[in-house]
């Protein structure tokens, strides 16, 4: 894959950066404070392991997708979380501490998931399921790594000098907004040989798939659940944006079945779509007015 290294490199710089920004807003405190919220962790696993593979299987038949496409899209919405949904609840100023904590708990859930689900699509869709095996010492490790660990640092940077966090996190925010954007760009420039091909035909189903999770999640959370707002946009980007690595581990490397590579990758770029429009809105004028007045 072209530019393969220079994303390799990138990636995890960015991403520890992202999480040591949003590690500089948080305190233990907004942690602690979710065991008495077990509403909004239960609602965040059921939409996430739920509600979106049903839409995905809802989306690829409807639109009637070629097998190996919907089976890429279907395994994608098998694996949820990761730090970009983490990144998108920072810069939509949602609920980050749920975000993560959600995060957490579903990476230590989909190791055990995950392989069935891949192996009951294949078996329904090509005939040849085959059962995956995901390491769940690696994906804990990673996970460790990639986003408690930095978070654990920006939490304690701002227990002891809670004024410098202050002043860094606008700072940071604007850094974070950059590197998603860089990541991005050098997604979709490494495989701009290939993405052409693929994105009149994958372009709406994907679009489709992560606009409406979203949507439905914070329409579940807000008004049937009665959840906060910043509470239900964390559900609605968690439901929407998924783990778009750990399903390329699963397509590229265990299967090899680049075609359904080609289609999680697809998501991983269009789905920032929906979320870049979460945050131009959460940031706009008048939604910072409407939570300045909400704060009095």
């Amino acid at each position: 894959m072209e530019g393969g290294n220079a994303l390799s490199l990138l990636l995890p710089i960015a991403l520890f950066i992202i999480m040591l920004g949003m590690g500089l807003t948080l305190k233990p405190a907004d942690f602690l404070s979710l065991r008495y919220r077990p509403v909004a962790i239960i609602a965040g696993v059921a939409l996430q392991l739920l509600l979106l593979p049903l839409l995905a299987w809802l989306v690829v038949t409807a639109l009637a997708l070629p097998v190996t496409l919907a089976a890429g899209l279907l395994i994608v919405s098998f694996a949820p979380g990761g730090a970009t949904s983490n990144m998108i609840s920072y810069l939509c100023r949602a609920d980050t501490a749920l975000s993560i904590s959600l995060t957490a708990i579903t990476s230590l859930i989909i190791p055990f998931t995950l392989p069935w689900l891949a192996w009951f699509t294949l078996e329904h869709l090509l005939g040849n399921g085959v059962m995956v095996e995901l390491p769940l010492l690696s994906t804990i490790m990673k996970l460790i790594m990639v986003t408690l660990l930095p978070v654990a640092i920006g939490v304690l940077i701002n227990y002891r000098w809670p004024q410098i966090c202050a002043q860094l996190q606008r700072p940071m925010k604007i850094l974070s907004l950059v590197f998603m954007c860089m990541v991005v760009v050098m997604i979709s420039w490494a495989n701009r040989s290939v993405l052409p091909e693929l994105m009149p035909l994958l372009s709406p189903a994907i679009i489709l798939l992560a606009s409406s999770a979203m949507l439905l999640a914070m329409l579940i959370a807000r008004y049937l659940l009665r959840l906060n707002t910043e509470t239900a946009l964390t559900l609605g980007i968690e439901t929407g944006i998924q783990n778009a690595g750990t399903a390329l581990m699963v397509t590229s490397a265990i299967l090899q079945q680049p075609e359904m590579s080609l289609a999680v990758l697809l998501y991983g770029i269009l789905m920032q779509i929906p979320a870049v429009l979460l945050v131009i809105w959460r940031n706009s004028p008048a939604s910072l007015r409407a939570a300045s007045v909400d704060a009095k």
